[in-house]
């Protein structure tokens, strides 16, 4: 969530369990950072010789919330009611948290089976005397993160099979009868589904008790026509957008026998290499395929992040994640506390992806733009759609279905203008601009890190490459000098932090300039970059006289094009060091190096903004560095411009059918209809539409809870 009550954060470290808490003090304005904080330092060069990060308290006790007391004794008294009965401490699955293995002892952060040093703590945990005595095969990791506070750390998340381990080694049973639960510690796996892909969880409901798994009146939550051939006409859906949100829907959809037709206005995920390839080497922008349009979505040429804020352990959550690695994602991503995948790693998936959807008989025409959507009586009949070569858009076609499922990304603003054509609503959203600020990888490992600094080996080494996430919030009664008049309250926060990544050019049109980062799979480059946003309101865009749903869009493009006309053109993006951001100066001297492949130039980037958000983000570096030290240095280059963090509107759509409330059969999800907030999130929001569309076409019967589970709504994540 966009931070609204907080000075400032900074995470260091990826633990599976912990939360970073803020509360305000009674005794200042600033505001503190509980359960873990770094002392700031005005000596930059003896804090990097520093090898510990000390830790604020852990609120405990009366410091808790009234809502974490009541939550924490709630969980402790369900644990308790299902752990105290001595027959069932040995059924099921108990789950080892929070199993530290120091680094010296652990054999790094890419192996992710149970090691010598972990199997040595688990039996300390269960007062086992002899550690080599346990069978490794009952334990399965469940989640490795690495904690750099303190005495540096890989901590475990660790599940034991109880049957197992006692038909392996049955002198365990005395020490499995004196295991006590406790919150957070040890815990039982509540029994239930075992969620897998989404192709193996549709298939066995599919497969079990006759095709069907009963819903919550007693009946099939599938049809049973899925099972045996059927005359009746199969429901066509047309899906616009091949992003995570349009690919999960697709796959649902496809699954259940819907007649499924993708609807892609960029290239297969090849061409669009190609073209992404020509830009960057030939200064060729494809206005059609680019970093922004494409097989995939905006994602694919990212960094492939998965870290969702929607509920890591959720059945929804869970199943996406399976279906990747399914389609050839790395395993890993299943235990990493920071999972992500890396471009080259996107590339072959979604070329497995789409292979899939074909088996199952998707259509899919790239290169195809939807111009307009057949409406009639207020229901969609279809779509328009012509090939995306033809910029007059000459030879539009209609293409007849059920429904229709918008799934575009939030750069597709020619949508947005035709859906008003239709007066279909479109809510202003607040969202973020702001500036991508890059560093030398290294200076982020020793910031971090510290001596540990040599442990990363540019991504190969025994410890993650290190990031950071930032976050600032500015209330002017804080500052009560002239110069800082214009400063409103406001958040400014560092988002897509790319640890050994580059600077990208995310432009879908020659005269505007919008970059983002991206890494490889590896995060092997020099570079470590970062998007620093300040939010925006409705206050900031009529400030500029834009008015109406559009108004954040135009806000966007204002920034977009005066960052294109301060770069001189062809695609070169205007820079400027932090000290001199801050001095509100322009150099004569030559910038830093940067991993930008287009060109950069010199500029005073406070031109760029209005005063408030230049001054928002120099409050907020200035703050940062106390939490970084070094974080502001010569090295740091500030590239112009961020606009697109998040979509500007949002589509109102009903909360459990997912239909437009302005046009019956109009399905807006994922990020470009304000309902999501990354690969993840947009996944789950696809795939949840996928089963009410289904439903809808009764294909489907029951909700999305009968089969994985009760699931936090994407369509609420805050931004």
């Amino acid at each position: 969530q966009t931070p609204t009550n907080h000075r400032a954060v900074k995470l260091t470290h990826q633990h599976p369990h912990h939360t970073m808490l803020l509360l305000p003090s009674s005794s200042s304005k600033l505001h503190t950072a509980f359960w873990f904080s770094t002392p700031s330092h005005r000596n930059t060069q003896t804090h990097r010789n520093r090898n510990i990060i000390k830790c604020a308290t852990k609120r405990t006790g009366k410091q808790r919330y009234p809502s974490e007391k009541k939550k924490l004794k709630s969980k402790h008294k369900d644990l308790l009611s299902t752990s105290n009965d001595d027959k069932t401490k040995f059924k099921g699955t108990w789950r080892l948290c929070n199993l530290a293995v120091p680094l010296n002892q652990d054999p790094g952060k890419d192996f992710l089976e149970v090691s010598d040093a972990l199997l040595q703590v688990i039996a300390e945990l269960l007062k086992f005397p002899v550690a080599s005595m346990l069978p490794r095969e009952p334990f399965s990791v469940v989640r490795k993160s690495f904690d750099a506070r303190k005495e540096p750390k890989f901590v475990h998340i660790v599940d034991m099979d109880v049957q197992k381990l006692l038909s392996l080694e049955p002198r365990s049973w005395d020490f499995i009868s004196q295991l006590q639960p406790k919150v957070g510690l040890v815990e039982r796996v509540h029994e239930g589904r075992d969620f897998g892909d989404l192709m193996s969880i549709i298939q066995d409901c599919k497969e079990n008790s006759e095709g069907a798994v009963k819903g919550e009146n007693g009946h099939s939550i599938f049809s049973k026509k899925l099972n045996k051939k059927q005359d009746t006409k199969k429901p066509k859906i047309a899906i616009v957008g091949t992003g995570p949100s349009g690919l999960f829907a697709a796959l649902v959809l496809a699954e259940l026998g819907a007649d499924v037709t993708l609807i892609e206005r960029g290239q297969p995920v090849e061409k669009r290499g190609r073209d992404i390839g020509s830009l960057i080497v030939r200064r060729i922008l494809e206005s059609e395929s680019n970093f922004c349009f494409g097989e995939g979505g905006a994602g694919t040429w990212s960094d492939g992040k998965l870290v969702t804020r929607i509920g890591r352990n959720s059945g929804s959550v869970i199943a996406v994640m399976k279906t990747l690695v399914q389609f050839g994602a790395n395993k890993k991503i299943l235990i990493d506390g920071k999972p992500h995948l890396g471009t080259d790693r996107l590339v072959p998936l979604l070329r497995n992806f789409r292979r899939h959807l074909q088996d199952l008989g998707v259509t899919i025409k790239f290169g195809t733009r939807v111009d307009d959507l057949h409406i009639e009586d207020g229901h969609v009949l279809g779509v328009m759609v012509s090939e995306s070569a033809d910029e007059l858009r000459l030879r539009s076609q209609k293409l007849e279905c059920d429904a229709v499922i918008l799934a575009v990304g939030h750069s597709a603003r020619d949508v947005y203008q035709m859906l008003l054509t239709h007066n279909v609503e479109l809510l202003q959203r607040d969202f973020a601009v702001g500036l991508r600020i890059e560093h030398p990888q290294e200076l982020i490992n020793r910031i971090q890190y510290a001596e540990l600094a040599s442990e990363v080996c540019r991504g190969r080494g025994k410890v993650p490459v290190a990031d950071y996430k930032l976050a600032n919030y500015i209330d002017k009664n804080d500052f009560n000098e002239s110069s800082d008049s214009n400063v409103e309250n406001r958040s400014c926060y560092s988002f897509c932090m790319c640890p050994g990544g580059q600077v990208v050019l995310t432009s879908t049109n020659p005269s505007e300039i919008c970059i983002n980062g991206m890494s490889f799979s590896r995060r092997a480059s020099r570079w470590a970059n970062a998007a620093l946003v300040v939010s925006v309101t409705k206050n900031d865009f009529e400030a500029l006289n834009y008015y109406g749903p559009l108004a954040g869009v135009e806000f966007q493009r204002e920034f977009e094009r005066r960052a294109a006309i301060m770069g001189g053109g062809k695609f070169v993006v205007p820079v400027q060091t932090v000290p001199d951001f801050l001095e509100n100066k322009l150099s004569v001297t030559s910038v830093p190096p940067s991993s930008y492949r287009l060109g950069v130039k010199a500029s005073n980037l406070h031109q760029l903004f209005p005063t408030n958000i230049s001054e928002a983000l120099k409050h907020s570096l200035v703050m940062f560095e106390q939490e970084l030290p070094g974080f502001i240095c010569n090295e740091a280059l500030l590239h112009g411009v961020e606009t697109r963090a998040s979509s500007p509107i949002q589509i109102p759509r009903d909360i459990d059918s997912y239909e437009s409330t302005s046009v019956k059969g109009l399905y807006p999800v994922g990020e470009g209809a304000g309902y999501a907030g990354g690969i993840v999130s947009a996944a789950v929001d696809g795939m949840n539409a996928g089963f009410a569309v289904a439903k809808k076409f009764n294909l489907f019967h029951g909700d999305v809870k009968s089969v994985l589970g009760k699931a936090h709504n994407a369509g609420l994540v805050k931004y």
